[in-house]
């Protein structure tokens, strides 16, 4: 059987995702600046996904989440933005990375308060059932 999917691609010229959030209002609105190219589609990756994110002046990556299945990862290729979790706020710049494991209830995001564009590749599994648990955090 042949697969007629690339073996290589430019990650930025990926189609970003049509799909922006899950999210009703109010809460859509936090993320309407978040962009996704969902480059693990390209390929048809089935065990991990990897997404190329694009967050504008003022967008945030997600509401406070944590995962209770899915280990999470982020890697930062342009600009800068504030990692807000359990532990407080840290400042992510190129270069940096985060990891999030499966089942430990540090709810997190990222929000950017720049003036630029935050650019950052975010990698996790597709275990089923993964979807993102929020507890009892903050909105905030």
């Amino acid at each position: 059987m042949t697969d007629k999917r690339p073996i290589a691609i430019a990650a930025t010229e990926v189609p970003v995702r049509s799909l922006k959030s899950n999210y009703p209002e109010p809460f859509a609105a936090r993320v309407s600046g978040r962009h996704k190219q969902q480059l693990g589609e390209v390929f048809g990756l089935s065990v991990f996904g990897v997404n190329r994110t694009r967050l504008e002046p003022g967008a945030e990556s997600a509401l406070r989440h944590w995962h209770g299945k899915q280990d999470e990862f982020v890697y930062v290729l342009e600009g800068e933005a504030m990692l807000i979790s359990d532990e407080g706020e840290t400042r992510l710049t190129p270069g940096m990375c985060a990891g999030f494991k499966a089942g430990v209830s540090n709810g997190h995001h990222i929000v950017n308060r720049s003036k630029r564009d935050f650019v950052y590749l975010e990698i996790g599994d597709r275990t089923p059932g993964g979807d993102a648990d929020v507890g009892p955090l903050r909105v905030g």
